[in-house]
């Protein structure tokens, strides 16, 4: 079928506003391209440091024409997602040296979970650590002894920061391999009602704890769809993952197996390989426009907005707020994972997966189906899905039809006519809300405003009794400037409880939300954020809101608002501890939220 008429506008807008940018990065990656392979250039000395410590494979390094694999790795141990990664480096070693490659770690990033810092102080460092970590995969391939690169990350900044790194060091290959998502544990929809429960006061932390020892109990990622999950969705829309990969439990056969055949893949694609496919001809706007479909058909974590768009800038590619705007208008939601549904992501990949997601999208013209994928050139492939016959790995044709309705469910039949974020805009700035899991009647309300500069203090005004009727509340001084846009996840709970006792609630900030918000209606990413001058420093209490996602805009009421001054607040605390010292730097060079919160 041809490509939908909008989906090609939107491109063809992209290219447009890219056009120069993108030229330039792909003069440098064609510069570089053409200097041939990189450790030609190095001095026998320069080699000899590199290969000191590799055994017998340093007469493969120094003398046969041969690729060298470069491993980014952002193991530890503290993050569940990650643990696995800690045998992935000899595994591919082995793999590259089965069909006369090497491959080498060529250094760690820092990686830090979400789920641990949230409502903590730590949490201010975690969007800057998307740009550490892109930084940090620059100094690790710096060496130029590389002939292909193998990223090691999942989790919410890591995969962006080291896709921004894939990308400068676009005239190398890039595979990136996943670990997969945790064995199912306690049903995600339980694990938020003892959450409410704990919120309400009806249990104590002995139960909630137990509930969320359950639920966070192995090694994987989390198994709701979250950033974590959203990030290896787009891996394989943007043909970065072997098609099938993303979402196989870690420690099983399969899993390595494809870890295996990524590492092997990667020599391929070499250009010492025999079918050379460096990263910057994958990751053009079609690939990125792909990935913003993956998103809206999936409804995935609304924090992919900030990270596409500076995922994209990476490889010379401008994306504005508009384009997801603008797809999310053409693109049906087709999945229900929670916190959109009941499901997990296991039971999400047992029902048909992102293969049949990827199918359905195909088939309806609603992908480009030409990209280049680290697999060839077509998304075809990724509607394939991995096996093992006996040891071998194979790929087989993906369900074409839905497993499990209430999950997946094709283009013809979906959950809802249109994608699962949307943009907002209006005298208050621009913003953006996940609507998947906000019920339609829940989209619009207009209501007087509460006003507080951080999350605690609502949770203190919760726990007063002091939010009652309808009612929306604002939480400012959370953007990148103020003190680096924290997740404000910690009162998901609350305000699903003020919404289910029968008030009509919201939520406005300059802050984010996880990517696991559910079902009460969030405005956020406002932008001009109040730290930066936006009217949403000006509000007051009782002040009226309006919260629109139908019509997609974001107003106060009144006019009076626009002569008031900026509200003055004492941001030093949020300077220093826990590391936040280390990064004034950033919060003094950051960008808008709505430009992706950039700080480099």
């Amino acid at each position: 079928m041809s490509l939908n008429t909008k989906i090609t506008e939107v491109t063809d807008r992209i290219n447009s506003r890219s056009q120069i940018s993108r030229d330039a990065y792909m003069t440098r990656m064609h510069a570089a391209r053409d200097q041939g392979p990189r450790r030609a250039h190095l001095s026998c000395s320069n080699q000899a440091h590199a290969y000191a410590a590799m055994g017998d494979d340093k007469t493969a390094l120094a003398t046969k024409p041969t690729g060298n694999i470069g491993i980014v790795t952002a193991y530890n141990d503290m993050l569940s997602a990650h643990q696995p990664f800690e045998h992935y480096p000899e595994l591919i070693r082995r793999a590259a040296r089965d069909v006369g490659g090497t491959a080498q770690v060529a250094g760690g990033v820092p990686a830090m979970c979400d789920g641990v810092t949230q409502g903590q102080p730590g949490m201010e460092l975690s969007l800057f650590s998307r740009d550490v970590i892109a930084m940090a995969a620059g100094v690790a391939l710096s060496h130029n002894v590389f002939d292909s690169t193998v990223y090691l990350g999942v989790c919410d900044k890591i995969v962006p920061g080291l896709v921004m790194a894939a990308a400068t060091f676009g005239y190398l290959p890039a595979v990136f391999l996943p670990a997969g998502p945790m064995l199912s544990g306690m049903p995600n929809d339980q694990k938020a009602k003892v959450r409410q429960q704990f919120a309400s006061g009806e249990v104590d932390r002995n139960v909630l704890m137990r509930a969320e020892m359950n639920s966070y109990h192995g090694p994987g990622t989390c198994t709701f769809y979250g950033t974590a999950n959203s990030n290896q969705m787009l891996m394989e829309f943007m043909g970065l993952h072997l098609p099938g990969a993303t979402f196989v439990n870690p420690g099983t056969p399969l899993r390595e197996a494809l870890t295996i055949a990524g590492a092997q893949r990667a020599l391929k694609i070499s250009a010492l390989g025999d079918s050379y496919i460096p990263t910057c001809d994958i990751l053009d706007s079609r690939s990125f426009v792909n990935g913003i479909i993956g998103l809206m058909a999936t409804g995935g974590s609304p924090n992919l907005l900030l990270h596409l768009i500076a995922m994209a800038r990476s490889a010379g590619v401008l994306l504005d707020l508009q384009d997801f705007s603008d797809l999310s208008a053409v693109i049906p939601l087709i999945a229900r994972v929670y916190p959109n549904g009941l499901a997990d992501i296991n039971q999400f990949h047992a029902a048909g997966g992102l293969g049949f997601i990827i199918a359905e999208l195909l088939d309806a013209g609603l992908l480009h189906a030409d990209t280049q994928t680290i697999a060839g050139i077509g998304l075809e492939y990724y509607t394939q899905e991995p096996a093992l016959q006996g040891e071998k790995l194979i790929w087989e044709d993906g369900a074409r039809k839905s497993i499990n309705e209430h999950i997946v469910r094709p283009v013809a039949n979906p959950f809802q006519s249109t994608g699962g974020v949307v943009r907002l805009s209006g005298n208050l700035g621009t913003g953006v809300m996940k609507v998947s899991a906000v019920a339609e009647e829940r989209r619009i309300i207009e209501a007087p405003i509460r006003v507080f500069q951080e999350q605690s203090e609502v949770t203190k005004a919760f726990q007063a009794n002091e939010l009652q009727g309808d009612l929306v509340i604002v939480v400012r001084f959370q953007g990148p400037k103020a003190n680096g846009m924290p997740e404000l996840h910690g009162l998901v709970p609350l305000l699903a409880v003020m919404q289910d006792r029968g008030q009509k609630v919201a939520l406005v900030t300059d802050g984010r939300m996880s990517g696991a918000s559910g079902k009460v209606p969030t405005a956020i990413h406002v932008s001009p954020e109040a730290q930066d001058g936006g009217l949403i420093g000006r509000l007051l209490d009782g002040d009226i809101v309006r919260v629109d996602a139908i019509s997609g805009t974001l107003n106060v009421v009144g006019d009076t608002v626009l002569d008031r001054p900026l509200a003055k607040i004492d941001l030093s605390k949020n300077a220093f501890g826990c590391g936040r010292e280390l990064f004034e730097i950033m919060r003094n060079a950051v960008g808008p939220a709505d430009a992706g919160a950039i700080s480099l």
